[in-house]
């Protein structure tokens, strides 16, 4: 995802929060990269490039159909996941990594995720006298827990289920 995938999804209701994580998603597909345009003129300090002959294995521009232009589908047909670690909420880089990995090891794998855009976003900071180690394992269980939790608010609940 792009950052401005990033900006669109964010700007979306959260679909579920917890204390520390809250879960956006969008129904589309990532944005294709802008291409720049070409200036026509190669500016190399090398000079011209060298001219070589075909390759046999390639074939000739003249019996190649022209591609179509690849274009974004109107319906995403997976799930891509994105994360938000702010500094401003985990200081120290090894809590940051400690958290991503989490979000990774539990969204990451999870069959039942709708097609689309989902940005997971740490939105408060951990208690550091609570964990005052900065990648402890029961940091790393909390948030762990924490995430599971906020997977099961996302599982679309069974056909018939009372809610």
């Amino acid at each position: 995802m792009r950052s401005a995938d990033f900006e669109r999804v964010l700007g979306t209701p959260s679909r579920a929060r917890s204390a520390h994580f809250a879960v956006h998603h969008l129904a589309a597909s990532p944005s294709l990269p802008k291409r720049r345009p070409s200036t026509g003129t190669a500016d190399l300090s090398t000079g011209d490039a060298p001219i070589h002959p075909q390759a046999v294995d390639e074939p000739s521009s003249a019996n190649v159909a022209p591609t179509p232009v690849e274009s974004v589908p109107a319906a995403p047909d997976r799930a891509w996941l994105g994360y938000v670690v702010p500094k401003r909420h985990a200081k120290r880089a090894v809590t940051r990594t400690l958290l991503k990995r989490q979000i990774r090891a539990v969204f990451g794998d999870l069959p039942t995720l709708p097609p689309g855009l989902w940005v997971v976003r740490l939105r408060m900071p951990f208690d550091r006298k609570q964990y005052p180690s900065a990648s402890s394992d029961a940091l790393r269980a909390a948030a762990r827990a924490e995430l599971l939790q906020l997977t099961r608010k996302l599982a679309p609940s069974p056909p018939g289920a009372a809610g």
